[in-house]
């Protein structure tokens, strides 16, 4: 049965989000009701302009750590909290609920920068009982989104990933990744370093609604192209995948990537927990109304009935007819063009080359004698 669309949200111009959701652990929440005013159309009426803020963070940690068996790597780095990308689908944003802050508008306007993240990860590479294990930088919430050509963070971690020979992947949507060539090529060299570009859509009017402070697809390609021309291995993530909205462009992106340099390809279904969901459904209700109904019905079909289904295994690829069809399409495409068909996702990197790097100098007092 096709249920009619909710109430559309008006739609934010370089803001992937309608609303500013409240957060699960909100000990009080606001709902907007009609007070019987009706509008009068001869006005104008203006929504004001976000802005983004950024506010320092000291972190007290920044290796995170984890056991999931369908991520590929065991530890990340994440210089900053929220993304100011705007991705309408970002399995992160349930995170800012943590802060007392929304999942949605909050998320991309409210952003946090780790200031300390050089220092904290120099400090934990040289603790004495650290064994090198490949980082994946930046997964949480992108590591060059825009606000990184101010702060510099991701460049000073890559900084501290060269000094020390620490192997890393990274993943983005932004071609800003270009300015680290300089670092990244002598990584490379010494198989120290992977990068992934997301790449959801080659059509630049939907990415924008997408995502609308990434870069744009064909920006993201020729970063990619530029890396592979320095010699670093870059790869392809059509991430996410979602029914009826962007599907039908798996072969093409794949395709693209291929010209462009990229060696490994991976994709991830649309991922929807928490608070994701209900901002989701907003964001089709705003850009897609005619199909809302139909995509989320297949998402349903693709999860057990459920908005979401966070099971591992299935939680990146889903089940069904549907998720069948995807990854046979997948490997088809992927054999077609000659991608690497082993560990697609994150390439064997190096870490015997590790240097540990001497302690902090506040560290490195007669304690370090005992």
């Amino acid at each position: 049965m096709q249920h009619p669309p909710r109430n559309a949200q008006a739609a934010i111009k370089g803001r992937g989000s309608t609303s500013h959701l409240a957060g699960r652990f909100e000990s009080t929440v606001s709902e907007a009701v009609d007070d019987g005013w009706a509008v009068d159309d001869s006005e104008e009426f203006l929504a004001p302009r976000l802005r983004t803020e950024v506010r320092a963070e000291t972190a007290r940690s920044i290796i995170s750590r984890n056991t999931s068996p369908d991520v590929g790597f065991s530890q990340s780095v994440n210089p900053y909290r929220g993304c100011e990308h705007g991705c309408s689908y970002c399995f992160a944003r349930p995170s800012h609920a943590y802060l007392n802050l929304s999942p949605g508008l909050d998320f991309e306007t409210k952003l946090f920068a780790k200031t300390n993240a050089p220092q904290l990860l120099r400090k934990e590479l040289s603790k004495p009982g650290y064994v090198p294990q490949p980082i994946a930088l930046g997964i949480n919430t992108d590591a060059y989104q825009p606000i990184e050509r101010k702060f510099k963070l991701t460049r000073q971690l890559i900084e501290v990933m060269l000094e020390t020979k620490h192997p890393f992947s990274l993943i983005t949507k932004n071609a800003l990744v270009e300015r680290d060539i300089d670092l990244l090529a002598p990584l490379a060299a010494e198989n120290l370093v992977s990068v992934h570009f997301s790449v959801t859509s080659l059509d630049p009017h939907l990415s924008a609604k997408l995502e609308p402070r990434a870069s744009a697809p064909h920006a993201r390609l020729r970063a990619m192209k530029r890396l592979h021309e320095a010699g670093i291995p870059v790869g392809v993530m059509v991430a996410p995948v979602i029914p009826w909205i962007n599907d039908s462009e798996l072969e093409a992106v794949l395709e693209a990537a291929h010209d462009a340099g990229a060696s490994t390809a991976g994709y991830v279904l649309l991922r929807l927990p928490l608070e994701v969901a209900p901002l989701f459904r907003d964001w089709l209700d705003t850009h897609h109304p005619d199909r809302a109904a139909h995509v989320m019905s297949t998402i349903q079909q693709l999860r057990g009935g459920k908005d979401y289904d966070s099971q591992f295994g299935t939680r990146m690829r889903g089940q069904g007819v549907y998720a069948e069809l995807l990854n046979n399409r997948f490997k088809l495409a992927r054999k077609r063009l000659g991608f690497n068909a082993q560990n697609s996702h994150w390439p064997k990197l190096d870490c015997s080359r590790f240097l540990r790097p001497l302690p902090p100098r506040e560290d490195s007092l007669q304690g370090s004698l005992f």
